[in-house]
């Protein structure tokens, strides 16, 4: 008999061990060791290129670990941050998860290929929602593969706040077996964006395995401080630069 697609992906339980509250004490020390940690972000439809260069401007100024763009600004933000040792990311198959594995694949490819080093992922939510798991570990190891094979890192964002428990165990269970370098709570496009709560499940599930990006709706340094104990080890925001002043950046 056929196993089902639920019985294809099966939950590991090895997980190895992430010390959260000292990474948190580490990260928080000082401005420029939070800012090594956060994704400093702007993917809203209406950015436009004078935005984008005061993005990679505040990403340089600062030293964050990357900045995120929509991919039709990947290749400016290339050429603004050339030299600075800030990496470029942009997002793919976002913020929806309804793409083909075919474009998924071409879009990782191109815009690694423009310098990009870093990309963030939708989930297939609509496939993962109908129990099809095998399908959503062929995705997303798909796009791994070809990432990967360029030397660049891929996030896969599961988007929480339309999960279930069980669909986000499942989800990260996925996505980490798929071979993803970090799973990511939220788009910031849904419902809710990302929790403590969540964050935690996240990495008891990934332990030491992957790296957890927490992302959506992180507006001050109380909310972020809580997510890297809950432990993340990765900040996407757009609110970056006001959550550093708090910390005393200038």
């Amino acid at each position: 008999m056929k196993s089902s697609p639920v019985q294809e992906v099966e939950l590991d339980y090895d997980y190895g061990t992430f010390d959260s509250a000292a990474f948190a004490v580490s990260t928080l020390a000082s401005w420029q060791s939070l800012a090594a940690v956060i994704d400093h972000t702007l993917v809203k439809p209406g950015a436009t290129r004078h935005h984008v260069e005061n993005l990679c401007a505040e990403a340089a100024r600062y030293s964050f670990a990357c900045i995120v763009v929509n991919p039709v600004w990947a290749s400016a933000a290339v050429s603004a941050l050339a030299g600075t040792g800030v990496a470029v990311g942009a997002v793919i198959g976002s913020p929806l998860g309804g793409s083909l594995v075919s474009t998924l694949r071409q879009e990782a490819t191109a815009l690694i290929r423009l310098g990009a080093s870093e990309l963030d992922m939708v989930l297939p939510i609509g496939l993962l929602k109908s129990g099809n798991h095998a399908a959503v570990k062929r995705t997303v190891q798909s796009v791994v593969h070809v990432v990967h094979h360029y030397g660049a890192l891929l996030k896969v964002t599961l988007e929480t706040s339309l999960l279930t428990m069980e669909e986000k165990l499942r989800a990260a269970e996925i996505s980490i077996q798929a071979g993803a370098d970090f799973i990511k709570t939220s788009t910031g496009s849904a419902t809710g964006g990302a929790t403590p709560a969540d964050v935690a499940l996240l990495r008891g599930i990934a332990g030491a395995r992957c790296g957890i990006k927490a992302s959506g709706g992180i507006r001050n340094l109380t909310q972020l401080r809580a997510l890297l104990e809950a432990g993340a080890n990765r900040i996407g925001c757009s609110a970056s630069v006001a959550i550093l002043r708090e910390l005393g950046a200038e």
